[in-house]
């Protein structure tokens, strides 16, 4: 979400940089669950939400495009993970570098556990 070629909203940006809102699951934003750091939209329609994705996700489609534009953080989706404060802005190709080392060493670490 924070590479450089990443299309991200830059609201949305600031708002994973800033790390320090938590997250939460809901349904309010396209009527499927997706965990997202928590804001206005996502606290006044969680409750109510229900779970009819597409059609949540068409109805909400045009506010959040409208709060996109304004950069306005409460009025859209800001997806992320639980760990989203761990985020780094590297360069998509250094990402792609860092997770296949860390996928290597997870790999070798865990084949001398395994059992044949």
């Amino acid at each position: 979400m924070l590479c450089p070629e990443a299309a991200t909203a830059p609201a949305h940006r600031e708002a994973i940089t800033q790390g320090q809102t938590p997250t939460a699951l809901t349904r309010a934003f396209t009527g499927r669950a997706a965990r997202g750091i928590v804001n206005r939209f996502l606290n006044e329609h969680s409750a109510a939400a229900p779970s009819a994705y597409p059609e949540v996700n068409h109805l909400t489609a045009p506010i959040r495009t409208a709060a996109r534009q304004r950069n306005d953080v409460d009025g859209f989706n800001l997806w992320a993970g639980e760990a989203y404060e761990l985020t780094e802005s590297v360069p998509a190709a250094e990402l792609i570098v860092q997770l296949v080392e860390q996928a290597q060493t997870a790999l070798a670490a865990a084949g001398g556990r395994l059992v044949r």
